[in-house]
């Protein structure tokens, strides 16, 4: 059966956010770190929104999955985040070691990713956070009128949603990481600099429009046999 594509507001919405970055390359001299950190920031507010997808799929039941989830992505972001740092040197010399008494046992990852968001944060320009807040804003409409609002939560799995993170992670960002190194070898020149952020562009699409077929379709399916959930 063909899923009618279409636009929705989330989608407007996701590429308005994305627009961002290319205000701050023409008009704040935004270079690639910059940039790349920005799509790495954006990992961070995907895992919020996906720990609230989950926990409205699983419920309570889902509790001992959400901690798994936060400690092995926050891991997995954290190492991300690091290589990031060291590719584009956004934020100077980085440090790993924590000013402070570690956190008990695994919540230590938690602790050195607030860690590396405040090293960030600090040598970030000031308009850094309002294109956090955009991205914030956009995958907040998405959760509220698509998961929410047209219950897709009700054709997914709380395990299928601690797998989505990675598989946008590995798709989206091994192409805007290569692209990063070439334009940080070449200079980075203004044109590619855009041509980066219209490749982020059109794969955010592509991945949202991917991610919302596939649940619409289970909902047809689901409704074609009778097997929707209440």
């Amino acid at each position: 059966m063909t899923v009618q594509r279409y636009i929705t507001l989330p989608l407007l919405l996701l590429v308005l956010a994305n627009l961002v970055p290319v205000f701050g390359v023409l008009y704040l001299h935004w270079d690639v770190g910059a940039i790349v950190v920005l799509y790495w920031t954006e990992n961070l507010v995907v895992g919020v929104y996906n720990l609230l997808k989950m926990l409205v799929t699983g419920g309570t039941a889902a509790l001992g999955t959400l901690l798994f989830f936060c400690l092995h992505y926050g891991g997995f972001c954290a190492i991300h985040g690091l290589f990031v740092l060291e590719l584009t040197q956004f934020a100077g010399e980085i440090s790993s070691e924590l000013p402070v008494a570690s956190w008990p046992g695994p919540l230590v990852v938690v602790q050195k990713i607030l860690y590396f968001g405040q090293q960030i944060l600090a040598a970030a320009p000031p308009e850094f956070g309002w294109a956090c807040i955009a991205l914030l804003l956009s995958h907040g409409a998405s959760f509220l009128l698509l998961f929410i609002g047209q219950r897709e939560y009700r054709h997914t799995s709380v395990d299928a949603l601690m797998a989505a993170p990675y598989k946008r992670i590995v798709v989206l960002h091994v192409a805007v990481i290569i692209g990063g190194f070439i334009i940080v070898e070449l200079g980075q020149p203004l044109g590619l600099l855009l041509a980066l952020v219209a490749l982020k562009i059109g794969m955010d699409i592509m991945l949202h429009n991917r991610a919302h077929r596939a649940i619409s379709a289970a909902s047809e399916q689901a409704a074609a046999n009778g097997n929707t959930r209440p």
